[in-house]
């Protein structure tokens, strides 16, 4: 049977079949989604709590103990942490990559109402949850600037247009606003005017409740009329509530204005954002869990000009920092290596033809087999990203090498002077089986990754399935387009004409190496065991290799943004850190690689900030981002009292947790002091380690902080409970919101505290005064009727209040506590974060934490264990052996079955040695670790090298068959014959995976290992296979002489003529 048959005599149907692959395949390209990598979420869930003025100790035993011992039961969590600070405590999920996060959504929620009787009655609001990503970054910030408004009214501006109108943006997850907080009526009391007339500071507050009171009135109704009930409320603005009465003395009217300074101001006056240095109000914007990232960055600005039409003319909104700048780029330049690596393929497969109409065939099936692996990967829901295009560019050598195959046999017909059309039946019925074994058997290679674990696995299904797909695609084109061509194209007197100059040159060149290649393989052929100890070695070689290569996970990428997290001394105020933070902003705008720089500081991140630098494009700055980080690092450490850690924003990011730098080591105890104690003993031995830079700890005891020490027994014998102190307290420091102000589009609030030259120091204790309760007056005065609120109900203060100034109660002393407090998996921890020093892998980071750990001699309730990327890495160091093993296994049962032999297949596998020697030695030339993508490319070649074989094998198992040719004879024919296909189709792969081994312009960290492990595999192998392969071929065919059960393939040719057209 000849499945090429029907396609050669159909010509134009063949014709339009391939031309309407390739026009799938051009629509398809048009419409598939743009990502920097295979979409993969993780699917987790943040769930928040919080109780306002609550430590972290507190917050962590009350809150987060008893949601965590709820939340930790649900099925498919793999990993639960928490982190507990003043007043609030998050706790992220994070559940097997196959768990539906909707379904898990439902659990939490569940979970959450239980845990409700479990929480203590000061959590005034229910826990809530949300759906994220958590390593996301944000895919564009947006920047508000006005020369003429105060960061305030910009605030309002975004709070009540931007950030609405963005949040609906098709797949925009979260719209965080920063560097700024809405307008508030600002109340700075002077104590020593409230200590004057008798004011406790909870009465002022509740005179200020009682005037912005807005409650409902009811309606007047009678015979046909109806008519609301309206009271004129106070303004929203501060001159408003200057002249509010809070008090009476001595029948006067003490207001506002008398014991305050009441002024228009931020909600919040420790918020401050920076865009190059100028203030701003900042928009971080991150997408939706499964939401495409081009196509979210596309919607928000196409939104940008909408916006800036509705703001006011003097306020400008502009685009910081876009995340798909580098993306687009990237995918730019392995587009353009893509089409390089075409080009190369084709014009060596015309240096070798050395005919126009011979180089047409096989750049048809390269370039139609590409085109249908898009229509392919849209009908897969497949991305165009760095992965599976780089999976298309290393295609190229491969799709063709089945065409190559089929052009080159049929040539060999045609020049023995065979009829043009029994010569494409003849030539493809007799390497039909071959190119069946090569396709099949590539594909083998990657069925293992299809089952790879984890987040990895995920990722480079991709990438195998487009490789895969490619390669079936091209063995359909070989076998019913590429013989359609040859019987149409490759016409005698083509193929016989004077050849050219460049012609002539290759093919003197050619027959050199064939020449070479003969003497070479006589030598090899009657030296079996000189041969067989080389192959030895280099198995051995091998192993050895592959145990002392520098191992990481995923290269580091360029992506042309630095995201830094700094990190204050805790006891630093707001007016400094705003100082340090513009010091490190003008160290970073100053470097030449920097183009913007956006930083943020206070709200939820007060004692801390965050930047995103945005680096010029890689032609104009010259220098990696590794390379700016450690331009910048010894510069942002002259800046005292802070620091900054820098890290390059990366595409793959594992894990939950945020931490200062890329990698974690977390340390889990059940007691708390030795917890904090060497956690902090092994940060100090970890910055010793020369492979470990930007070391940090979530747990600091740097800075100290004010304790009040009340004397219990003092304060009730003066009518003071423990929360009138607290609330005396919260009154005077806590920036306490004490009222609502309902605008039409927002909600604004009067903030309350005592005046900033009044807490400057922890000396401003003494100047708070506590209101004794329980005395007969103000028994008598709260039962009085009249003098109370008829709006609020609240007492309104007619005399002067008992007061007991704080330290008669009690004492005050600074002492250290932590910042927060962190759990994993229901048990306390403190993760310490870390970079890689130049030229260090992660393997070197994981033996110097080790190290670090042995030098401190750490005790054994304090357990540590790597989290994150590195917790991934440590992972696949695991599976990579198995996976290798599971290919090789694959292959020999694929091979096997195909030609019926046990003995064959090994033939196959002996070449794969020298290969793997090849890629790494590669590798260690040019100082690259043994990554991921590194591995992908010993997948390749697994694929790639064996195909010399089959072709070896092929041929001689069918010159012994069908002339009775000797093993000897047979496989030494076979190399010779083969030798040309055999050159080919390696040039072919080997320059297609030229463009990616050079690595030019953005992205290029990705493809440079992937291109120089298949040209170093590739170079070596075929410097070994091809004397290897025929002695292994003979030694095993004395093998198999000796079991009668092991046969042939048999493959009969039909030498039947048909009749043909001619």
């Amino acid at each position: 049977m000849n499945l090429s048959e029907p396609f050669v005599r159909r010509p134009i149907a063949t014709m339009l079949l391939t031309l309407g692959i390739a026009l799938a395949g051009i629509a398809a390209f048009f419409v598939l989604p743009v990502a920097p990598l295979p979409q993969v979420d993780f699917p987790a869930i943040s769930v928040s709590a919080s109780v306002p003025g609550a430590s972290p100790e507190t917050m962590a035993t009350s809150v987060a103990t008893p949601l965590e011992r709820r939340l930790g039961v649900i099925p498919g969590v793999n990993e639960m942490t928490s982190r507990s600070g003043s007043g609030s405590t998050r706790i992220t999920l994070q559940f097997d990559l196959n768990r539906k996060i909707d379904a898990a959504a439902r659990e939490v929620q569940a979970a959450l109402n239980a845990s409700r009787a479990d929480l203590p009655a000061t959590l005034r609001s229910n826990p809530t949850y949300r759906k994220m990503n958590p390593s996301d970054a944000p895919v564009i910030i947006l920047a508000l600037t006005s020369p003429t408004r105060t960061p305030q009214q910009i605030y309002d501006e975004v709070s009540s247009l931007v950030q609405q109108k963005v949040a609906q943006v098709k797949g925009v997850g979260d719209v965080e606003v920063g560097g700024g907080s809405l307008p508030a009526v600002r109340v700075a009391l002077n104590p020593l005017a409230l200590a004057r007339h008798g004011i406790a500071l909870d009465d002022v507050r509740a005179a200020i409740q009682s005037a912005s009171a807005n409650r409902p009135k009811g309606a007047i109704e009678g015979e046909g009329l109806r008519m609301q009930v309206y009271t004129s409320q106070i303004g929203r603005l501060a001159e408003d509530y200057r002249r509010l009465v809070i008090a009476w003395r001595n029948d006067a009217a003490v207001r506002l204005s008398d014991v305050a300074t009441v002024s228009d101001g931020p909600e919040d006056r420790r918020t401050l954002g920076l865009v190059n240095g100028s203030p701003a109000v900042i928009v971080l914007i991150t997408r939706q869990p499964g939401a495409n990232i081009i196509e979210t960055v596309d919607g928000v600005r196409a939104l940008v000009p909408q916006l800036q039409a509705q703001l006011p003319a003097d306020m400008t909104l502009q685009v910081a920092s876009d995340a798909t700048h580098s993306i687009r780029s990237s995918l730019r330049e392995i587009e353009l290596t893509l089409l390089v690596s075409i080009l190369l393929v084709v014009l060596v497969v015309s240096l070798f033809l050395r005919s126009v109409r011979a180089t047409i065939v096989p750049a048809v099936a390269t370039v139609v087999s590409l085109l249908g692996t898009f229509g392919v990967m849209y009908f897969l829901g497949f991305s165009l990203n760095n992965l599976s295009l780089m999976a298309l560019t290393v295609a190229t050598g491969f799709v063709v090498d089945d065409a190559i195959v089929v052009l080159e046999n049929i040539s060999r017909h045609i020049e023995a002077g065979r009829n043009r059309f029994e010569a494409a039946l003849q030539g493809a019925r007799e390497v039909g089986f071959t190119v069946v074994s090569i396709s099949l058997s590539l594909v083998a290679v990657f069925i293992p990754l299809l089952f790879m674990d984890g987040l990895a696995g995920r990722i480079f299904r991709e990438f195998a399935v487009t490789l895969s797909v490619s390669v079936l695609i091209s063995l359909v084109i070989s076998l019913t387009t590429t013989p359609m061509m040859c019987a149409w194209l490759l016409k005698p007197g083509a193929v016989q004409r004077a050849p050219g100059r460049l012609a002539r040159w290759s093919e003197r060149g050619f027959e050199r190496l064939l020449r070479g290649y003969a003497h070479s393989l006589d030598w090899a052929l009657h030296s079996p065991g000189l041969v067989m100890f080389i192959l030895a070695a280099v198995v051995g070689l091998n192993v050895w290799l592959f145990a002392a290569v520098p191992k990481g996970f995923f290269p580091q990428q360029d992506t042309g943004q630095i995201n830094g997290g700094l990190r204050a001394d805790e006891s630093i105020s707001f007016q400094a850190l705003q100082a340090k933070l513009k010091q490190l902003v003008d160290i970073i705008r100053a470097d030449p690689a920097v183009d913007t720089v956006v930083g943020f500081t206070g709200g939820a991140r007060a004692g801390g900030g965050f930047l995103f630098v945005n680096l010029k494009p890689l032609a104009e700055r010259g220098v990696g981002g590794q390379a700016v980080i450690a331009r910048l690092r010894p510069q942002l450490a002259q800046v005292s009292g802070v620091s900054l850690f820098l890290n390059t924003v990366q595409d793959l990011r594992m894990g939950g947790r945020q931490s200062s730098s890329t990698y974690q080591y977390t340390l889990k105890s059940d007691n708390a002091a030795d917890l904090r104690a060497w956690a902090l003993k092994l940060a100090e031995s970890m910055k010793q380690q020369p492979a470990l830079v930007d070391v940090d700890t979530d747990q600091q005891d740097n800075g100290v902080e004010t304790f009040v020490h009340i004397d219990r027994d003092s304060a009730s014998r003066l009518g003071v409970s423990s929360r009138d102190v607290d609330a005396a307290l919260y009154n005077a420091f806590g920036q306490r919101q004490v009222a609502t102000i309902y605008g039409e589009l927002n909600q604004y609030k009067v903030v309350m505290e005592v005046a900033p030259r009044y807490a400057q120091s922890p000396l401003a204790l003494n100047d708070v005064n506590v209101a004794v309760r329980g005395t007969a007056d103000a028994a008598a005065a709260a039962a009085n009727a009249s003098l109370r609120d008829a709006s609020t109900g609240q007492a309104v203060s007619t005399q002067a209040r008992g007061m007991v100034p704080l330290p008669a109660i009690a004492r005050f002393s600074e002492e250290s506590t932590p910042s927060s407090v962190s759990h994993q998996d229901g048990e306390l921890a403190t993760t310490l974060s870390y970079n890689l020093a130049e030229g260090y892998t992660l393997s070197d980071a994981q033996a110097a934490i080790r190290q670090a750990e042995a030098d401190i001699g750490m005790p054994i309730n304090v357990r540590g264990s790597v989290q994150g990327t590195a917790a991934t890495f440590q992972q696949s160091q695991g599976q990579q052996p198995l996976l290798v093993l599971a290919a090789l296994v694959v292959i020999y049962i694929v091979l096997g079955v195909l030609y019926e032999s046990l003995v064959h297949p090994i033939t196959v596998l002996s070449t794969l040695p020298s290969a793997g020697v090849g890629a790494v030695l590669a590798l260690l030339m040019f100082r690259m670790e043994f990554s991921l993508i590194a591995l992908i490319g010993v997948f390749l070649l697994i694929g790639i090298v064996k195909k010399n074989a089959i072709l070896i094998i092929d041929f001689a198992l069918d010159a012994e068959r069908a002339r009775g040719l000797s093993a000897f004879e047979a496989v030494r024919e076979a190399c010779l014959l083969r030798f040309r296909p055999i050159l080919m189709t390696t040039l072919a792969a080997a320059l297609g995976a030229l463009p990616l081994a050079i690595g030019f312009g953005e992205g290029s960290e990705l493809r440079r290992p992937l291109g120089i492990a298949i040209i170093g595999g590739l170079v070596a192998s075929q410097l070994l296979t091809l004397l290897t392969t025929p002695v292994v071929y003979l030694l095993l065919d004395k093998l198999r002489r000796r079991q009668p059960g092991e046969q042939h393939l048999s493959r009969h040719v039909d030498t039947a003529n048909p009749s043909l057209p001619r």
